[in-house]
């Protein structure tokens, strides 16, 4: 491949016979380019992510008639550096008794374990961190410490409301878990590997059109995850202050909505690779360069989407989202597994057209029918808003003619 039809392993073919050429081992070449390509994916999406920043304020402007950023440069564009810097010159606050060791780690290990996805992700045909058999579970098992910060945080604080916004942020990213885990069967079952390289190879069509079901709870779980709304229960400023960052300030804090910011594009990116084909597209096998411009493009529409709902629904109430888990989307995931093993087992191979109908249709059937559970659980357990009329503090007949009334 030439250096205009994919860069990347031109550039990486270069640098090795460099270093080679320099007298360097193999060996130790491959670690030089390992802590190379792993510093350049860590740096380049902590530079995105001020980007980001920055469209999701205006965006968010444009959703609720405000016009977001736009006095720092042209747009606002330099807003986000003008933030970064008045955090880095904030004052460091260690409040009295906290325990300094989980106290300090927790934002790094926040940021790290976002960055961690990253090296498991295929940006194109021939870009990827690492290929292993088990991309998914590394996936799942790094947002395990994401958890593990939020834990550390609150207990590290020596604040009783820090730690009540860990407990609970953590029991809704545990809950939430279990539906996304079941509904990864679907693109493992397809593609008959965990492996993120081999499910985006499996998706010559995109595993959306195979499982629409499965997507959707998949896309509602990432949201539920990332903590934003309408599942920001984790901040819930009139209960908790802020959560479970209410003690840290500075570049602290900053580093708690870095991974905030970065996790919400890195899930669009995580969907885009399981459900929507990721760098697959027109041409790519002629032009591997190609595959990160769809990977993009595809990204960009799933986040979209997310601070679309992020801007425009209300907050659930805790016992909205923790139902909406475990009556709703716990067990329609486990049906949807059920039933797309049995159909999809039922089918000829080689018959993409008769295959693609009949997982059309019975996931068709399997939203409504659960469409139709949820309506009748919400007719026979009508939600009470408000209490019972109260009696008030007053006679119920008034004397006639006012007697006994002291003037």
């Amino acid at each position: 491949m030439s250096f205009i039809q994919d860069p990347i392993p031109w550039v990486i073919h270069w640098l090795e016979t460099l270093l080679i050429g320099w007298g360097l081992s193999e060996s130790l070449t491959q670690v030089v380019l390992f802590v190379l390509g792993a510093g350049l994916i860590s740096v380049g999406a902590m530079f995105f992510t001020t980007m980001l920043i920055w469209a999701e304020r205006k965006i968010g402007g444009r959703f609720q008639d405000r016009l977001g950023p736009n006095r720092v440069g042209p747009w606002g564009i330099f807003q986000t550096f003008a933030d970064m810097l008045k955090i880095f010159t904030k004052e460091y606050i260690n409040p009295v008794g906290v325990d300094k060791v989980p106290f300090n780690l927790a934002p790094v290990l926040s940021v790290a374990a976002v960055l961690a996805i990253w090296s498991v992700i295929p940006f194109s045909q021939t870009v990827f961190g690492t290929d292993i058999s088990v991309g998914l579970l590394i996936i799942i098992a790094v947002g395990g410490l994401g958890e593990m910060a939020i834990i550390l945080a609150g207990f590290g604080s020596n604040n009783k409301y820090a730690l009540l916004g860990a407990f609970r942020a953590v029991a809704q990213l545990i809950s939430y878990e279990v539906p996304l885990v079941i509904v990864l069967l679907i693109p493992v079952m397809f593609s008959g590997s965990m492996g993120l390289n081999d499910i985006v190879a499996a998706q010559k069509i995109p595993f959306i059109i195979y499982a629409p079901v499965a997507c959707v709870i998949f896309f509602i779980c990432s949201i539920a995850e990332n903590g934003r709304a309408p599942f920001d229960l984790i901040e819930a400023d009139s209960e908790l202050v802020a959560g479970y960052n209410i003690e840290y300030s500075g570049l602290k804090f900053g580093m708690f909505f870095v991974a905030d910011f970065l996790h919400a594009f890195t899930s669009a990116i995580v969907f885009t690779t399981i459900f929507l084909g990721g760098w697959q597209g027109p041409g790519v096998e002629e032009m591997p360069v190609l595959g990160g411009f769809y990977l993009l493009l595809k990204t960009l529409v799933v986040y979209f989407m997310m601070l679309a709902i992020r801007f425009t629904v209300p907050r659930f109430r805790i016992d909205q989202m923790m139902a909406l888990n475990w009556k709703v989307l716990t067990p329609l995931s486990l049906v949807a597994v059920l039933v797309t093993a049995v159909v999809d087992k039922s089918i000829p191979q080689g018959n993409s057209l008769f295959r693609i109908a009949a997982l059309l249709v019975a996931n068709l059937i399997l939203w409504l029918v659960a469409d139709r559970m949820i309506t009748a659980f919400r007719k026979r357990h009508p939600v009470q808003v408000v209490s019972n009329k109260r009696p008030l503090a007053r006679p119920e007949r008034l004397p006639a003619g006012g007697e006994g009334i002291s003037q």
